[in-house]
């Protein structure tokens, strides 16, 4: 496999590129495609088997399930580390190995059902949050140990509407390459 369509398949909708100016509409469309990300995951794969949940998306990738279960631990983290900027002084976050925690039993092997579920309410609370905070609010920060950088609540929103889009888009692209329904 070329260099060029391994990389299209790791960043079908490309890799997520900050916006030069976080503008009211570009948080708001962030928002709705938080608020609306568990219903089209759980329409493009609750009626998969585990044969194909448990295909990889590209080669040395994730599979299926493992995409989904990441996430809600990714989202999970964001939930948290917006309660942490809204409640402390620019925190710094605890890291996690999403590569380690992906490799895990209940990822390898755990049905989907419950972790859609959990997206949806997860994501629910996030939308909820996120239309409510002031323009104060989006300003708010942690700082991410891994890289010293701090992050706003406000590229938060961003960022987590792109990575939601981007798991989808493994998912849709195996799909349609394996021609699956």
């Amino acid at each position: 496999m070329s260099e060029l369509n391994l990389e299209k398949l790791k960043y079908p909708i490309g890799k997520f590129e900050a916006p030069k100016e976080y503008t009211t509409e570009y948080i708001s469309d962030g928002i709705k495609n938080i608020e609306s990300f568990p219903e089209k995951l759980k329409r493009e794969t609750i009626h998969l088997n585990d044969e194909q949940l448990d295909t990889p998306y590209r080669p040395d990738g994730w599979t299926v399930r493992q995409v989904i279960h990441h996430c809600a631990e990714s989202h999970m983290n964001c939930f948290i580390r917006i309660k942490w900027a809204l409640t402390e002084n620019n925190p710094v976050i605890k890291p996690y190995d999403e590569v380690l925690w992906s490799e895990l039993h209940d990822n390898l092997t755990m049905p989907i059902e419950s972790t859609l579920a959990l997206l949806e309410g997860l994501h629910f609370r996030l939308a909820y949050i996120m239309k409510n905070l002031s323009p104060s609010d989006l300003e708010k920060s942690f700082i991410h140990p891994e890289n010293n950088s701090e992050y706003r609540i406000k590229q938060i929103t961003g960022t987590y509407a792109w990575h939601g889009e981007h798991h989808l888009a493994h998912i849709t692209t195996l799909k349609k390459h394996k021609n699956w329904k």
